[in-house]
């Protein structure tokens, strides 16, 4: 098992007043019944603060105490994690970012995609949509991941073309990405995360979907209207268990801090090498630049590196105004923010389960503090 040093504050140049300041915010929110649950730890120089927890396991009104072993649900911050899955095939020769998807997939040239790069799929710059036009008959019927994975090379049909000319949130890319690893490795995305991420790093507490994992272990969350009493939301059984590549990661904060502290570490920790230096950089710094026929307002403004998003400081999506552009990270829609900072050689973890997208200002207010409480 893997797991960083917990300190005090002070011991890694915090500042503990503005961290307990975060505290009690969580605190008033998970009481008044704003957030549900909520989960976040502070790291630095390869240590951590204790992690604090706070509210409820589920967001029923007789829901029990969030455990302590809690395994939250990331969403999107899944997306980073599976790319980085694929990043191993990029160094070890099993696959090139600059080949066309048509190249694994041939069947992908369907309504014209056959112009599509890999590394347009780590970009967001590919032009497939966010979900599939299907997505809720198919979370109905509770079809397999296979289901979603035919219509993303089928049916979906490019919001902009060619690549690279646009910039456009695609969860549909990282579901091709995850099946361009399937047919490569002849595994399934949930055993190759496995195999590469979270067996590498020691983590104990983290799968693609629920795996073995005790249910209820599994921290619910507040669900869009749309999932209200079905049988395919957010806390379902059916989704819990799909571990969907694009949002279906269960984790811990613990977890998710030696995640971040190897992304710090250039793709080490300890004496376990996840990824080369070079490799990194190239996956959090921005690769918008490599486009030329991107306009020059969304390369600047909107950042990109492979997989990992990077701050956009001014824009509405902004994860905090003390973070410049050369900050990584990723949010999740189930409430979820995690960022990294060279420059203080730290990162943040924010693990809620309230609906981002109701009050997306809770997380970059606590993220503020954060940020402010490094000396």
């Amino acid at each position: 098992m893997t797991s960083l040093p917990i300190v005090k504050p002070q011991e890694i140049e915090l500042d503990e007043d503005r961290l307990q300041q975060v505290g009690r915010l969580l605190k008033e929110w998970t009481e008044a019944g704003t957030m549900p649950g909520a989960a976040i730890v502070v790291g630095r120089h390869g240590k951590i603060v204790e992690p604090q927890f706070f509210g409820k396991q589920g967001p029923e009104k007789n829901a029990e105490p969030v455990r302590r072993d809690g395994m939250f649900l990331l969403a999107s911050i899944t997306k980073p994690i599976v790319y980085m899955s694929a990043l191993k095939l990029v160094e070890r020769g099993e696959l090139v970012l600059t080949n066309p998807v048509t190249h694994y997939i041939p069947d992908f040239a369907a309504h014209h995609k056959e112009t599509m790069l890999v590394h347009h799929l780590f970009t967001h710059t590919s032009g497939m949509p966010d979900m599939l036009e299907n997505n809720v008959v198919l979370r109905q019927s509770r079809a397999p991941l296979d289901q979603f994975i035919h219509g993303a090379i089928f049916d979906t049909v490019p919001l902009f073309q060619p690549a690279g000319t646009g910039l456009s949130y695609q969860s549909m890319g990282t579901l091709i990405v995850a099946e361009i690893v399937q047919r490569l490795t002849r595994k399934t995305i949930a055993q190759h995360v496995r195999d590469e991420i979270i067996k590498p790093l020691g983590l104990q507490s983290t799968w693609l979907g629920r795996g073995d994992f005790p249910r209820e272990r599994l921290v619910r969350v507040e669900t869009p209207e749309y999932q209200i009493g079905s049988n395919f939301g957010w806390n379902s059984q059916y989704w819990q268990d799909l571990g969907v590549p694009w949002g279906g990661m269960f984790s811990s904060p613990e977890d998710m801090a030696v995640i971040c502290q190897c992304m710090l570490n250039y793709g080490k920790l300890q004496d376990e090498r996840l990824l080369s230096r070079s490799m990194m950089e190239m996956a959090t710094t921005n690769r918008l630049n490599d486009y030329p026929d991107l306009p020059e307002s969304i390369r600047r403004s909107q950042p990109w590196g492979l997989g990992w998003r990077l701050n956009h400081p001014g824009q509405s999506g902004s994860w905090g105004n003390l973070l410049d552009r050369s900050v990584f990270g990723h949010t999740g829609a189930t409430g979820t923010m995690v960022w990294m900072d060279r420059r203080c050689d730290g990162f943040a973890i924010l693990l809620t389960t309230a609906i981002r997208s109701k009050a997306p200002w809770r997380l970059v207010q606590l993220s503020n503090i954060i940020a402010s409480a490094f000396q």
